[in-house]
């Protein structure tokens, strides 16, 4: 048993000292090509980066460290630098690239490489490449192209067929970039990217994966996150942020999470900064998401192609301010959601936007009281189909069709079904809903403050509304009704001080103008037919709520109030304020005089 043993002893030390030698020499070979290749290597990448840009870009790095036995290499502190005078030279015969890059990381790394499958088999396989905090500068320049310029028409595959038979790779990383965006011309920044990541799944370039219709560029899937976005406007006006941007290829999705939109400065003081009237926003998207992108057709033909846009929970705030006047030549049928639609920069088809739990404030300023109101929309929501500017979707239907619903003022549901014609020049579009039983109370915060009418008693049972509307107006039907309503009719108060009644018009209107109720004992109800003037400064949202409130109007007793132009509505506002600092001067003076 003892010889046994010793000669299974015996061979073990042979069999160790036979695989610690073979180790040796591999290591050894190992270490010696690694040197030897080293000089001829970078010198390889070099060239092969120069003479493959045409001169347009060269590399630089520290250090590369190669080894055959992993088949792994790194570059330490790499450089990817523009030769501006050959961008030049290519600029002057209309050959040079729209953009440049300028790349600086900190390294580089490729792992599992095949080489000699690379060297003797053309076919070049790793597991990984990895970008590490790499510094990207996107240069954009205004250059002229060629017309007689022929586009390469073959494919990725057969460009480089010559060369290698497969390029296949794992996983390409690109790991917490920063991205800039710069305008060529004056080297300024048009935008800044931090924290972004991609990671690129199973590359593969051959004579099959060419015309695979699931792969996009080749690969299995893209996908991107990018964290902490933040941008100040070039009117230092509004920050924008972003916690979260993050999509895939295969996934077919784009996700927003925590986009504000914040005003730099108080709502009066915001306004007031610009010569003409312009809206205050202060937005705070919890959620936004894209599904079912169409990637290739986005990346091929330049259009966007989704199945859902889904938006919420979020909040808006709109604040508006009254005094001052819209811009000259102004007209915002232009920012119309139909109109807007046409004037995005790419095609456009998106089968449905769904909308979710959006609180909105509308408030504005009316500079007469001095005072602000507003109106409030909770957990409003709905759907809107058919959200197109693509000529060839139109063509089977110019319709976009939105049904919503919300909470008004917080105690009253209201429901609207707007039909949006994509195609009409005069932006037409039609709308009807309903608005649910509240006490009107609830409605004095912005009755007093926006329009001096204060409500003393009015439950309203039912409002609904059937209304065509276009760019010029508003014609249609409006029924509201209610049940023992009381105004008052109010005056600005002075020295900010409360509004306060003006009791023998608000005893005629209440006793000789308005109608208590709506219908009347033993009648049918009122129904207002109205025709509503816009404006040129009227957005889409005044449109539609004037079009509604002139028919309540009506139905109460009122009449149809004509609309007063903006400038109408200026020289008023500049009369409220003479008369108010003609006041305080003669206050001034009997003060003066008693002391």
């Amino acid at each position: 048993m003892a010889v046994t043993k010793q000669k299974k002893y015996k061979i073990l030390k042979w069999v160790g000292g036979i695989l610690g030698f073979l180790i040796l020499i591999v290591a050894g070979v190992s270490i010696y090509f690694s040197a030897k290749w080293k000089p001829l290597l970078t010198e390889k990448i070099k060239t092969g980066v120069y003479e493959g840009s045409n001169g347009l870009y060269r590399i630089d790095f520290k250090d590369i460290h190669l080894n055959l036995v992993t088949g792994s290499a790194s570059l330490n502190e790499v450089s990817l630098i523009p030769d501006t005078a050959a961008f030049n030279r290519l600029k002057a015969v209309k050959l040079a690239p729209a953009h440049l890059f300028e790349i600086k990381l900190a390294a580089l790394k490729l792992n599992r490489i095949g080489i000699l499958t690379a060297y003797f088999k053309k076919r070049v396989e790793m597991n990984s490449i990895i970008l590490d905090h790499p510094s990207i500068r996107i240069i954009h320049h205004q250059v002229a192209k060629r017309p007689d310029t022929v586009k390469d028409e073959r494919t990725l595959y057969q460009q480089i067929s010559k060369t290698l038979k497969l390029i296949h790779i794992k996983a390409i990383k690109i790991v917490d970039a920063d991205l800039d965006y710069i305008n060529g011309a004056t080297m300024k920044p048009l935008n800044s990217i931090k924290h972004l990541t991609v990671n690129v799944q199973d590359l593969l370039i051959d004579s099959v994966s060419q015309s695979d219709t699931t792969r996009f560029y080749y690969t299995k899937d893209i996908n991107f996150q990018l964290t902490g976005y933040r941008s100040t406007g070039k009117d230092k006006m509004y920050t924008m942020k972003v916690d979260t941007i993050s999509g895939s290829t295969a996934g077919k999705y784009i996700r927003v999470v925590g986009f504000q939109m914040i005003p730099l400065h108080p709502d009066l003081a915001f306004t007031r900064m610009y010569k003409y009237g312009k809206d205050r926003y202060d937005l705070n998207f919890d959620h936004i998401s894209f599904a079912g992108v169409d990637f290739i057709r986005l990346n091929t033909e330049g259009s966007l192609h989704a199945t859902a846009l889904k938006i919420g929970p979020a909040k808006a705030g709109i604040f508006v301010n009254r005094e001052l006047p819209p811009p000259p030549n102004l007209n915002k049928v232009q920012n119309f959601p139909h109109v807007a639609l046409k004037r995005l920069p790419m095609p456009t088809h998106i089968d449905t936007i769904k909308l979710t739990n959006i609180d909105v404030a509308y408030t504005e300023y009316n500079p007469i009281s001095q005072k602000r109101g507003t109106v409030y929309f909770q957990n409003f929501g709905g759907n809107i189909l058919n959200v197109t500017n693509d000529s060839s979707q139109l063509a089977k239907n110019n319709h976009a069709i939105a049904d919503f619903h919300a909470m008004v003022m917080k105690t009253s549901r209201i429901d609207i079904h707007i039909d949006f014609n994509l195609t009409a020049e005069n932006a037409a579009f039609t709308y009807k809903g309903e608005v649910a039983p509240m006490d009107m109370l609830v409605l004095n915060p912005v009755g007093k403050n926006m329009g001096l009418v204060e409500i003393e008693s009015g439950k309203m049972r039912k409002t609904t509304f059937d209304i065509k509307a276009n760019r010029s107006g508003s014609s249609g039907t409006v029924m509201f009704l209610y049940n023992d309503l009381k105004i008052k009719l109010l005056k600005e108060g002075e020295d900010g001080e409360p509004a306060k009644k003006k009791g023998f018009l608000s005893f005629l209107a209440n006793n000789l103008l308005i109608k208590d109720n709506n219908p009347d004992k033993g009648k049918a109800p009122r129904i207002a037919n109205i025709t509503f003037q816009r404006t040129p400064a009227a957005s889409f949202f005044n449109l539609l709520w004037k079009s509604v409130f002139i028919g309540m109007r009506e139905n109460i007793g009122l009449g149809i109030v004509p609309v007063k132009t903006p400038e109408q509505g200026l020289e008023k506002i500049k009369d409220k304020k003479k008369e108010r600092q003609e006041k305080k001067a003669e206050r001034k003076r009997k003060k003066e005089a008693k002391e």
